[in-house]
């Protein structure tokens, strides 16, 4: 036939259109479902009566695949959807004209009928019109998400993140507030509390008080982790608090884990001159660091080098060369992986680990270097040994700052906060300093006690200082075989003790 019923449209092809099932048997096609005009399928063709096709009841050409007869009279088109065409005398498809309106496919759109031209997509179609599926769904609103996203400006972002970020500290404080059980008579303002104690952290002044609250810990709680063969030497806590990193005078790192104490990994240490055949050290690790972010172990041994390891695999990423002495101290800059190295041959090195790179050398010392560490400034303090100074290198400025106060060698140096330090000496003294004043705001002297050296009495030397980050406690060790624990009085102007923890 030429033209028949509309319904009667060919196209090449299978899957064609079928109508709904009160129209299956030679009934007319709904108002709403009659094509808006001849189109081709460009990618299957289209129209026409194929050889080999049996007729059509209801009119129109037949469009069964590989012959047959259809009943319903309806032509097939692409396997995508239905595209009618007209058909001219001879089965040749007319030209094909542009459609009124494009209406993009979807997924899980195969096999729906389409909208006639100048009708709404989303109008009804039949009875049998499949729901949308919820990942379709999803798929919109993240991709309506994303236009809004495009047309933000930069001002509009900055707005919609600070009130993000104000939500997220509500939410945390109130926790916070909950799980401490805390009845405050009056309301807090818990939004601008946490914004003023950020603030002070960034400007160095921020003093928590906790010294307060802490206990002594259960002499049966505390548990000893063995592993290597010779002292060791020095340890990092990862910044989840979830590992641990220590080595030792053999050379081996060991990374534990503190839930269950268990070696996860265990890098042996090497004999002399194996050093360019053997993945760790080769004579005893002096100091540790690690990246704020947990990404970035550093190592310094007495061979004048500084290896880099990957904290999850404990790979060995770098090595570090350029001192001329053992090195003695290490530090990352807080949110960076810039690194800082002090060395026995008085100079301290800023290296860039990212990179692999080396940035610059620091001249200043008067004796070997026997401490480092840093914050979050591009700056950093160390101690010079038998020099008797301490001193804050301003890295931008090109200039440093000398501190004097102990009477001994300065043995060990830590950061509190951006404005204050502690330090110890051979001399059994314990300081405490703010980075503006030139002497120590606050000393503790024999700060571990006595001993008796042959007939003479002599103070405990402070070995090792740390400090509960912004915060007003403390901690020494010594090698009278105990840890003591001490309290940052108001200002920083006092050191009062709290109690031992004896390790033997």
């Amino acid at each position: 036939g030429r033209g028949g019923s509309a319904s009667g449209a060919a196209g090449a092809g299978g899957g064609g259109l079928r109508p709904p099932a009160a129209n299956r048997r030679g009934g007319a096609w709904p108002a709403r479902l009659l094509p808006a005009g001849p189109h081709v399928c460009r990618q299957h063709g289209g129209g026409g009566r194929q050889e080999g096709q049996g007729p059509a009841r209801g009119g129109g050409t037949a469009a069964a695949a590989g012959g047959g007869e259809r009943r319903d009279g309806g032509g097939g088109g692409c396997p995508g959807g239905v595209s009618p065409v007209g058909s001219s005398r001879r089965g040749t498809p007319r030209p094909s004209r542009p459609s009124p309106r494009f209406v993009p496919q979807v997924p899980g759109a195969e096999g729906r009928p389409r909208a006639a031209a100048g009708r709404p997509v989303d109008e009804e179609v039949s009875s049998d019109s499949e729901p949308e599926s919820p990942s379709l769904g999803r798929r919109r609103r993240e991709a309506a998400a994303a236009e809004e996203e495009v047309d933000e400006t930069p001002q509009e972002k900055k707005l919609r993140l600070a009130k993000l970020y104000l939500e997220q500290l509500r939410q945390y404080e109130e926790e916070r507030a909950e799980e401490e059980e805390e009845e405050e008579t009056q309301p807090v303002d818990l939004i601008g509390n946490r914004l003023k104690e950020d603030v002070l952290e960034q400007k160095g002044r921020l003093q928590r008080l906790v010294a307060k609250d802490v206990q002594p810990p259960d002499p049966t709680s505390i548990r000893v982790l063995r592993g290597h063969q010779l002292p060791v030497t020095c340890l990092v806590i990862s910044p989840d608090d979830r590992f641990i990193f220590s080595a030792s005078k053999d050379g081996s790192l060991i990374k534990w884990e503190v839930e269950s104490g268990k070696r996860l990994c265990v890098v042996p240490g090497g004999k002399k001159g194996t050093e360019e055949r053997h993945m760790g050290h080769a004579s005893h690790v002096l100091c540790m660091a690690i990246s704020s972010d947990g990404k970035y172990l550093a190592t310094g041994d007495r061979n004048k080098l500084i290896m880099i390891w990957d904290t999850v695999t404990c790979k060995r990423l770098h090595i570090f060369t350029g001192h001329r002495d053992a090195v003695s101290g290490l530090s990352f800059r807080k949110g960076t992986h810039q690194l800082y190295s002090a060395s026995h041959d008085r100079c301290v090195k800023v290296w860039n680990v990212a990179e692999n790179a080396y940035v610059e050398t620091l001249f200043g010392h008067q004796d070997v270097v026997t401490g480092l560490d840093s914050l979050s400034r591009e700056c950093c303090v160390t101690a010079g040994g038998r020099d008797g100074t301490v001193r804050l290198w301003k890295i931008p400025e090109e200039s440093q700052l000398v501190f004097y106060g102990h009477q001994g060698s300065i043995d060990c140096i830590q950061l509190i906060n951006e404005e204050h330090m502690v330090s110890g000496a051979d001399d059994g003294s314990v300081a405490l300093w703010g980075l503006t004043k030139k002497k120590p705001l606050a000393l503790a002297r024999q700060a571990h006690g006595m001993q008796d050296t042959q007939g003479l009495q002599q103070p405990y030397w402070i070995s090792a200082v740390a400090a509960l980050r912004n915060s007003d406690l403390l901690a020494t060790g010594s090698h009278s075989a105990s840890v003591k624990l001490w309290k940052c009085g108001e200002g920083f102007r006092k050191l009062e003790p709290l109690w031992d923890i004896p390790l033997v």
